[in-house]
């Protein structure tokens, strides 16, 4: 997938995402279906799920091949990161990644400022993603809690597979 594609995927699916959470009456945000997060938790998890991919994306690309190290195999396409993710969250049953355990439960007052900077942290993703050069997303790499090490434009795809999973979760159980 190109760029500007993976660009305008993020783009879409975080609107789609803000929007319906726009929608959303506000006792949603702090209550939820029993023993499931609520819409607010879904929301900061994935805030602090880009939040960290921004981070990295923001250092020099020498850095992070010295940290993380540089691709031994080729890019997977968007179905193929779905597909495996999908698996992994299966074998995975029951586990959360250790920074989304015990998490609180935002406030109502959390709401607007959680929604604003999700919607700021997506828009420089897709301003990081133009800006990259291809060599570098191919095979610069960076860990995934769940998936191990992944090329940057993998996990760039995977962000906005991860917000559609999350979106049609809320939609379907909330």
């Amino acid at each position: 997938m190109d760029k500007e594609t993976i660009a305008d995927l993020i783009d879409t699916k975080h609107t789609m995402l803000i929007d319906w959470l726009n929608e959303q009456p506000s006792v949603s945000w702090t209550e939820g279906p029993e023993g499931k997060w609520t819409t607010g938790q879904h929301a900061l998890h994935l805030l602090q799920s880009i939040k960290p991919l921004n981070n990295a994306l923001s250092l020099p690309k020498f850095v992070l091949r010295y940290k993380f190290g540089t691709a031994n195999r080729p890019v997977r396409d968007y179905d193929a990161i779905v597909k495996r993710y999908e698996e992994r969250l299966e074998q995975a049953k029951g586990k959360t990644y250790k920074g989304s355990q015990n998490m609180k439960v935002p406030s109502l007052k959390e709401r607007r400022y959680i929604l604003n900077r999700l919607q700021t942290e997506s828009k420089k993703l897709q301003y990081k993603t133009k800006k990259m050069s291809n060599k570098h997303l191919d095979h610069l790499i960076l860990p995934h809690p769940l998936m191990g090490k992944m090329p940057v434009r993998e996990i760039i795809m995977w962000t906005a597979h991860h917000v559609a999973h999350h979106t049609e979760t809320l939609k379907s159980k909330y």
